[in-house]
């Protein structure tokens, strides 16, 4: 089991991102995934799914720009999107951005998207609320004929576009690996655009026939990575291993006091999963 840390860095972070991120690293965590949000509208009505809105999703700083502030000083470290709302970006400039944060890595990054949960966000980019899943799977697609391609060209529903010149081209071949976020109604997006899967918080329990209806849909083995994963206690870290994820990817607030120390807390938590897992092993 790899262990990742999900974060969101704003201008109050009592880190910087690149010290962060160092220090994620030297800590022996395999990624970081950072998210998203261009703004929050002052007349905004949709719900927050996922427990009390955090008021970090007000002072976001755009996570490409602290993932490259944390390609510099790393060298090991996954970076990726813990979600990126792709449905919200243009696809040709979203393009050469993952491909030059992806150039500048060293082939480090992973594209984490959602299609998201904030309408209201979504509208005030000119796209339509109800249609952003179809939107979010063509950007996608549009991607990755750029990525793929010296002369790129798409044409679909939502994304029209003649023969392009775009580099650079990822280092990554074919491209950055593309983990799709949300629940079982995302399988659709996973198959036709993805190549992973980021599972919405649930157990080990209810993760694990979901896992194995994807992989059937895909006829692959789709790597899985579950986000927000509140508790890493031995028995929830092996019934994630055992429901087929590859990764647990585990909060952190860079708001807190001291983030050093929290970090260092899940680091000792870590180990001794790691300790007991490998215990329960040797076990006849």
């Amino acid at each position: 089991m790899k262990f990742g840390v999900n974060c969101t860095f704003t201008d109050r972070s009592t880190i910087p991102p690149a010290a962060y991120g160092r220090a994620v690293e030297e800590r022996g965590f395999d990624s970081i995934f950072l998210a998203e949000h261009t703004h929050i509208p002052v007349d905004e009505r949709s719900p927050y799914p996922f427990g009390d809105r955090p008021a970090s999703l007000y002072h976001t700083i755009d996570p490409f720009v602290a993932l490259t502030a944390m390609a510099g000083v790393t060298h090991r470290l996954l970076l990726g999107t813990g979600i990126s709302l792709v449905a919200q970006r243009d696809p040709i400039t979203t393009a050469k951005l993952i491909a030059s944060l992806d150039l500048v890595s060293q082939g480090r990054f992973i594209f984490g998207i959602g299609s998201g949960w904030n309408a209201e966000e979504m509208a005030n980019h000119g796209g339509d609320p109800v249609r952003r899943g179809a939107i979010a799977t063509e950007h996608i697609l549009a991607m990755k004929e750029i990525w793929h391609h010296e002369k790129a060209e798409f044409h679909g529903e939502c994304v029209d576009f003649d023969p392009i010149y775009s580099w650079p081209k990822p280092v990554q071949r074919p491209h950055p690996p593309v983990y799709v976020g949300g629940g079982e109604k995302a399988f659709a997006r996973v198959v036709k655009a993805g190549d992973g899967w980021f599972p919405n918080p649930q157990s080990p329990a209810g993760l694990k026939p979901k896992i194995e209806r994807l992989r059937e849909l895909a006829g692959r083995e789709v790597p899985v990575t579950v986000l927000h994963v509140g508790r890493a206690e031995p028995e929830i870290v092996g019934g994630y291993e055992e429901a087929g994820a590859e990764r647990i990817v585990l909060p952190l607030d860079t708001e807190a006091p001291d983030p050093l120390a929290d970090l260092d807390k899940l680091v000792a938590l870590t180990a001794d999963v790691t300790v007991t897992a490998g215990r329960e092993q040797l076990r006849p």
